[in-house]
């Protein structure tokens, strides 16, 4: 059984097994596992694998290896030593794995990809969530996601410790450069915007300058501003100007080293795409045990 952190929800298997479905289908292609077939040959022997940690990280993904080995053969058993959201040191056990060898050995990369890449996810995270925790400031990902996989990246960034931005184009309305260029500028885009709105949708604007963020707030009915690719001073004077009227959030160019200085700024809250679409991921292997 999977034992979770009270602030992690676990995603239900019905939405992640077709990613780890079209994962296994892809690997085994029209042969399936021609290297476990001619080395077994007719056996199936019992086995018994841990997956370690080959580095520091946040754990996050569990339930995709699951899945990835349970649904090569049901009768494998999956067994969690350190839930989703725990932090764990270069060897430290994440859980284990006994049943039918077939089903490990074909499950295995699957799984492996999977995780390794949610862990990847969830420690960069983590990082940054502990450099701005004093200021108080959250860790945000954004929509720059791979596709058909939101739902789990969102996921490993909340395992992280971090928040999550808008899920999709229909969540919420974040009013960017492009549209401003279309539409013809903030007070138009913004006047739509707050005519067609539903009360429970949430306006977000972004500003590139200072002077677009006094339009912005001049116009007003902004629940958020995105202050995009600011230097820490005009984040400071962007808080002063906001002055709690919304949300202050500030995006573009946030590194680990970074993120302390600009949470510094009295921002509420950083946003990175790179959590997403470019973390590295984390080394962890499938070791056999005698």
């Amino acid at each position: 059984m999977t034992i979770r952190p009270p602030s992690i929800r676990p995603l239900p298997d019905l939405m992640l097994e077709p990613l780890v479905r079209a994962g296994l289908m892809e690997d085994l292609g029209r042969g399936g596992d021609l290297t476990t077939d001619v080395t077994l040959g007719a056996d199936n022997p019992a086995a018994h694998a841990v997956l370690s940690a080959r580095q520091a990280g946040v754990v996050a993904g569990l339930d995709m290896a699951r899945l990835a080995f349970t649904l090569m053969d049901p009768a494998i058993e999956f067994t969690v030593a350190a839930p989703d959201g725990t932090h764990v040191t270069p060897g430290q056990v994440i859980a284990s794995v006994r049943g039918p060898a077939r089903g490990i050995l074909s499950g295995e990369r699957v799984a492996l990809n999977f995780l390794s890449h949610l862990c990847g996810i969830a420690t960069a995270t983590a990082q940054v969530a502990a450099a701005v925790e004093p200021f108080g400031v959250k860790v945000s990902c954004t929509r720059k996601t791979m596709p058909g996989m939101r739902a789990i990246q969102k996921y490993a960034v909340r395992a992280g410790g971090g928040a999550n931005h808008r899920f999709g184009l229909d969540d919420a309305i974040l009013i960017k450069d492009n549209h401003l260029a279309i539409a013809g500028g903030i007070r138009p885009a913004l006047t739509r915007a707050r005519a067609a709105a539903g009360h429970l949708v949430c306006i977000e604007l972004e500003v590139d300058t200072l002077e677009q963020l006094a339009e912005g707030l001049e116009v007003g009915g902004v629940d958020v501003f995105l202050l995009d690719n600011m230097t820490p001073e005009q984040l400071r004077k962007a808080v002063s100007m906001i002055d709690h009227r919304a949300v202050a959030e500030a995006s573009g160019g946030v590194t680990p080293e970074n993120a302390a200085t600009i949470a510094a700024t009295g921002i509420d809250l950083i946003s990175m795409g790179w959590l997403t679409h470019s973390v590295r991921a984390m080394d962890i292997g499938l070791d056999y045990q005698p």
